[in-house]
């Protein structure tokens, strides 16, 4: 054998090893974010966003003219956006559970909503919408991995943000999938075939990980894996009590402050619609990063584990 034919053969096992050490860091992400959620790995795809996550799932449904799927007024597009473009009638309700069964027909065919309101922070009781209809639910959940224990279980399909409060990579997700036998691959990868033939045609993976849409780059599987390990140590009472002296102390003030029945660590106060971008560029010159949810007359602030007492009292200063 020539040498140089050796040496390429020599990379080429380099390059199958190598592979091979991306795809065993991925099950152990897989793994990972299946205990954060307690579900168990054979329910987990691997994605880039929770706006993915939405897409695998409502392609895999096969939605058409005449279905129905519920939603509610205060959804991101990151869910909205795929809903629209699934074929079926888009229903919005009021984010209230008794306004989302209430929309239901005998053409309703999933209901699709935010475990954590990105506008206010309002947990929605999406177990319990499942249990009361025994409708497939798709769960938006960018706003409540890492912000809030999440149990994923008793769900259809809950959508997982990497890089939002578990402070991930960006360009990092996952899709928890109840029964992944159920849900047509109709966005298959190379990740989603066991073998395949000369056709295309291919047997899937067993389990989520038929749904892995790409390979997600060697260094932000670790990142997320890192992320996970963090937010498994640092817990979600103390954030949880810190959002709620942000939002005494805001009230305090004279702001006009949501408190939903359920709620998570967003805060979110009103103010004039025309007002509120205005609002939060002043804040941001004082090193105070807020959001203004335009159109809305909200400005809402992330409240985590990493903040405390002084980032509060900027803020109430800055205002």
């Amino acid at each position: 054998m020539h040498a140089e034919e050796d040496r390429g053969l020599t990379e080429g096992r380099g390059g199958i090893a190598q592979f091979e050490r991306i795809l065993a860091l991925r099950e152990v992400l897989r793994g990972a974010v299946a205990e954060l959620v307690r579900v168990t790995p054979e329910h987990v795809s691997l994605t880039a966003s929770t706006t993915d996550g939405c897409n695998i799932v409502l392609a895999g449904l096969g939605l058409r003219e005449g279905d129905e799927v519920i939603t509610t007024t205060d959804e991101h597009f990151g869910l909205l956006g795929p809903l629209r473009t699934s074929g079926a009638t888009v229903v919005v309700a009021e984010p209230e559970a008794e306004h989302i069964t209430a929309a239901i027909t005998p053409r309703t065919r999933l209901i699709a909503v935010s475990h954590v309101l990105w506008t206010t922070g309002a947990i929605l009781p999406v177990h319990e919408l499942r249990a009361a209809t025994g409708l497939p639910v798709l769960v938006d959940g960018a706003q409540s991995v890492g912000a809030i224990p999440v149990d994923a279980n008793g769900v259809d399909f809950y959508t997982v943000s990497g890089q939002k409060w578990l402070c991930g990579p960006e360009g990092t997700g996952a899709l928890v999938v109840a029964d992944p036998d159920a849900l047509r691959v109709a966005r298959p990868s190379y990740l989603s075939q066991r073998s395949h033939e000369v056709d295309g045609a291919f047997e899937p993976k067993a389990g989520a990980a038929r749904f892995d849409p790409n390979l997600t780059p060697h260094a932000l599987t670790a990142g997320l894996r890192a992320a996970v390990d963090d937010v498994s140590r640092l817990g979600f009472e103390r954030a949880a009590q810190l959002a709620e002296r942000f939002r005494d102390r805001l009230a305090s003030e004279g702001q006009d402050v949501i408190v939903p029945p359920e709620r998570a660590t967003l805060v979110s106060w009103r103010a004039p619609v025309d007002e509120s971008a205005a609002i939060v560029r002043r804040l941001a010159e004082a090193d105070v990063i807020v959001r203004d949810l335009p159109g809305r007359g909200l400005v809402r602030a992330s409240v985590g584990w990493w903040n405390d007492e002084s980032d509060l009292e900027r803020l109430v200063d800055a205002l």
